[in-house]
């Protein structure tokens, strides 16, 4: 008797290998497809919950006592600086009345209507 398999027995084999490796490879990607719209929903989530953006902010020192400059809102320098915080329209212009100094590129002195 002859104990090697035939062609059509090994191909029958190859055929379940393949169905057995696309079902893990399938498998697999749906669980990538799961987590990315998971990450989706957190991130629309977490934009839903987040506060509006401030109108206006103050930088305050390295000693974060003394206020540095006032800034509005959207003000790229004030992005980046990192020691900004938000402050309402009464508090920036009060800023200003105490003589902090005004953002050189985004004006806050002009938006809020004081010119010195």
């Amino acid at each position: 008797m002859n104990d090697e398999p035939s062609r059509l027995q090994l191909l029958h084999f190859a055929r379940r290998v393949v169905v057995q490796q696309a079902t893990a490879a399938l498998a697999q990607i749906d669980h990538w497809i799961a987590a990315g719209k998971r990450r989706e929903t957190e991130r629309r989530r977490g934009e839903d919950m987040s506060p509006p953006p401030a109108e206006w902010r103050l930088q305050h020192g390295l000693n974060k006592r003394n206020a540095d400059s006032v800034h509005r809102g959207d003000c790229w320098a004030a992005t980046n600086s990192g020691r900004c915080r938000p402050v309402s329209r009464d508090q920036a212009m009060q800023a200003l009345r105490h003589q902090v100094p005004t953002c050189i590129h985004c004006r806050p002195d002009t938006a809020l209507g004081i010119l010195d």
